[in-house]
């Protein structure tokens, strides 16, 4: 089954550049594009009735889809207009996507289809994944030469969606990936017999690091042999090494896991750091 790359819009300047690049992407890849905007029938309105709303509504979102289309002649475009709550009609349009592709505004806040928890409860209820487009995105930021870069931590399983997302990705663009390992010291009661001589073994801590990485990157170097590929090892924390990793990228790539609490499903630290302060369009991959 061939899946749409989504894109929800919702009439800002955000989800409007969420919606060009995921046009663009779509083309990249051979994809069809769906676009999705979810409304609510707005009571206050009384000299509107439903039909008259949604018919505003549906022309707006016809307007930007010609704008695509016009860009891209060539590019099959679905348009569905929900009438529903957003995180859950969002969350419903990614699982049958290839990725969802919003708007978000940073640094620090996000707007739109991610005001409050819904955006936080897209991303950590769906099984797909989501990028946050910003709204001065720019064809010509994945145009420059730039990296695809990378998030990766534990073993070579803990990251692999996220590095096939990336590596994919970069495929289809021509660009290079540069994958990213921070590292930290352990507190010294972390320590057992078992692992000081696996630390010696490998000569200490930050080469163990560069080799995990190197083996969590194989498999995709052999898969993807025409795109060029550089190694990053640093000590630090995982978000601010990463965030400078990418403050010159194309994209940004972050895996995470969901993690619940009391109040509902939370995305991982990182993947939130990542999110509010990259300046570049940041894609969030889940580990299946």
């Amino acid at each position: 089954m061939t899946r749409p790359i989504t894109a929800g819009v919702d009439g800002t300047e955000e989800s409007l550049a969420a919606l060009d690049w995921a046009a663009r992407e779509a083309v990249r890849r051979g994809l069809p594009l769906r676009v999705v905007h979810v409304w609510r029938y707005e009571e206050s309105l009384a000299a509107a009735d439903r039909d008259t709303q949604l018919g505003w509504v549906s022309e707006g979102v016809r307007e930007a889809v010609r704008t695509v289309s016009g860009r891209h002649p060539g590019l099959e475009v679905a348009v569905d207009v929900v009438e529903d709550g957003a995180a859950r009609a969002l969350a419903g349009a990614a699982a049958g996507a290839e990725m969802l592709v919003l708007g978000s505004r940073g640094h620090g806040r996000v707007v739109g289809f991610l005001v409050g928890s819904v955006g936080q409860h897209v991303i950590a209820e769906t099984a797909r994944p989501v990028v946050l487009v910003r709204a001065e995105d720019r064809p010509a930021a994945a145009a420059a030469g730039r990296d695809v870069v990378v998030g990766q931590h534990g073993g070579p399983e803990d990251s692999a969606d996220a590095l096939r997302f990336a590596f994919e990705t970069a495929a289809a663009r021509g660009a290079a990936v540069r994958a990213v390992r921070a590292w930290t010291l352990p507190p010294v009661f972390a320590y057992s017999p078992g692992s000081l001589k696996l630390l010696d073994d490998e000569g200490g801590l930050e080469p163990y690091e560069r080799r995990s990485l190197a083996e969590a990157v194989r498999p995709w170097r052999e898969r993807f042999p025409e795109v060029p590929v550089a190694e990053h090892v640093e000590m630090g924390s995982a978000a601010q090494v990463l965030l400078a990793a990418a403050a010159d990228a194309q994209l940004a790539v972050v895996g995470r896991r969901a993690h619940r609490t009391a109040v509902g499903a939370r995305i991982g630290s990182v993947a939130y750091g990542v999110l509010h302060h990259a300046g570049c369009p940041v894609a969030v991959v889940p580990h299946r």
